[in-house]
């Protein structure tokens, strides 16, 4: 047994060894490289020696090192000026970015186009005169943090105001007039500088498949906004008019295909953005596009798919007869996707009864369709045929008979005559044990001594 536990011992000891030295070699390869004037971890890069400073963000060995990243922070580095297009291309992940007490003064407008995840950043005490908001406009930043910089009173910056709005005067956030002297930001006005304003009209869209509109996008602001249409890929052919603040977006014949897409006309300037959004909600007859056989998987389903606005109304025939739905069969929607409805008709234990063909059709005030599938769900047991005609068949083959089970009437007529039969024999036991005493009153005859002996009853 001692031997058995030392062995035992050793062996969790190796492996335990082997671990560490995986431990450490991995320490030692983000060591590696790691500059000389930053600490790095799994998940974290601290860059704080002054002496031996960087001038850039620092690159691993490899992406799926930087990918693992998502805290990186940088302080007193004075040759740090610049955060540029590509230097935090692999970090993905990165969710925490701090530059602070540096002397960086240029961000690039696509600096974080790879940084999806940024919530928090700090570019706290730098020499940033401006920056611009189209540096953010894709992120979800919950915390910037911009007081300590050397910030120009201009319009470039008035964002500032009107996306921090009172966290604004927490920071203390100030900017240089033109005179020298110091303003707070929040009670910066400049002329000439006003966020742009977007409106769409009609801001309702409801027409007919086939027809013609014509969507029309009014912008204000100063400067003068840049106005751009945004929206999904169009089937129905369109163009783009524009004249001053104003652009018309043409639309031809159109397609079912469009309903639900989303049109947006967007106007932005230095100051910032401003965008109206129209859905356009196409009204078109019903389509069925799918109609299968059906198939077993907790119920029967027999599925479609189909199309039509306002949504159709459904109904089901079966040998040309309505269908009357209720808890054993109903139609069920399961999803709605590519513009599409999908669902069954489900049926709860269908027997013979429920074969035939069945029809769908679907309905608006648009138009209706229809479309036909043959469901076969068992034989009917009554009808004549051979033993191999099955009379149910096995979902999971394809369509390969099981062998018919018992005959059910057979089984039943077989299980009556035993019932009857057991019942007369309880019955001739009675008889035999008490026929002979008097106080039943039986009359008739009973075997005494094996010679039958008349019984009269008192």
């Amino acid at each position: 047994m001692e031997g058995a536990e030392m062995s035992a011992f050793r062996r969790c000891s190796g492996v335990f060894l082997l671990g560490l030295c995986c431990v450490l070699m991995e320490l030692w390869r983000l060591g590696a490289a790691c500059p000389a004037s930053c600490t790095c971890s799994g998940t974290r890069i601290a860059c704080v020696d002054q002496e031996r400073g960087i001038m850039a963000f620092p690159v691993l060995q490899s992406e799926l090192e930087m990918d693992n990243i998502t805290d990186i922070y940088i302080a007193n580095q004075s040759s740090f000026s610049s955060i540029n297009d590509k230097d935090l291309h692999y970090y993905r992940n990165l969710t925490n970015l701090t530059v602070t007490n540096s002397r960086l003064t240029y961000v690039s407008r696509l600096a974080f186009q790879n940084n999806l995840k940024l919530q928090y950043l700090n570019l706290k005490d730098n020499n940033l005169s401006s920056l611009s908001w189209r540096i953010f406009r894709h992120l979800n930043i919950s915390n910037l943090i911009l007081s300590g910089n050397p910030l120009h009173c201009s319009c470039e910056i008035m964002w500032m105001k009107l996306w921090l709005g009172e966290e604004a005067d927490a920071q203390e956030l100030q900017c240089i007039a033109e005179d020298g002297g110091r303003k707070p930001l929040t009670r910066l006005k400049l002329p000439h500088c006003m966020v742009p304003m977007a409106t769409l009209s009609p801001s309702k869209v409801m027409v007919q498949e086939g027809a013609d509109m014509v969507l029309t996008c009014n912008t204000s602001g100063e400067p003068s906004p840049e106005l751009i249409w945004k929206m999904t890929p169009l089937i129905s052919y369109y163009e783009i008019e524009a004249s001053g603040q104003v652009s018309e977006l043409h639309l031809y014949n159109l397609s079912s295909l469009d309903n639900n897409c989303k049109i947006t006309c967007s106007a932005g300037n230095i100051v910032g953005e401003n965008e109206s959004t129209v859905l356009l909600n196409i009204l078109f007859p019903p389509n069925i596009s799918k109609l299968s056989d059906a198939y077993q998987d907790h119920h029967w389903c027999i599925p479609f798919s189909m199309s039509g606005n306002p949504k159709p109304k459904l109904r089901w025939l079966l040998n040309g007869e309505p269908v009357n739905e209720g808890p054993y069969i109903m139609t069920m929607i399961h999803d709605f996707s590519e513009r599409e409805y999908h669902g069954c008709l489900q049926l709860d234990s269908p027997t013979h009864i429920n074969n035939g063909p069945y029809t769908l059709l679907a309905s608006n005030k648009y138009g209706q369709d229809r479309k036909t599938v043959d469901a076969h769900f068992m034989r009917d047991p009554f009808e004549g045929g051979t033993v191999t005609e099955p009379l149910y068949y096995d979902p999971t083959t394809d369509d390969t008979p099981l062998d018919p089970p018992e005959d059910r009437v057979a089984i039943y007529v077989v299980v009556g005559v035993a019932a009857v039969a057991f019942t007369g024999f309880l019955l001739m036991l009675v008889i035999l044990k008490f026929g002979g005493n008097s106080k039943f009153g039986i009359k008739g005859f009973v075997l005494f001594h094996n010679v039958p002996v008349e019984v009269v009853g008192r």
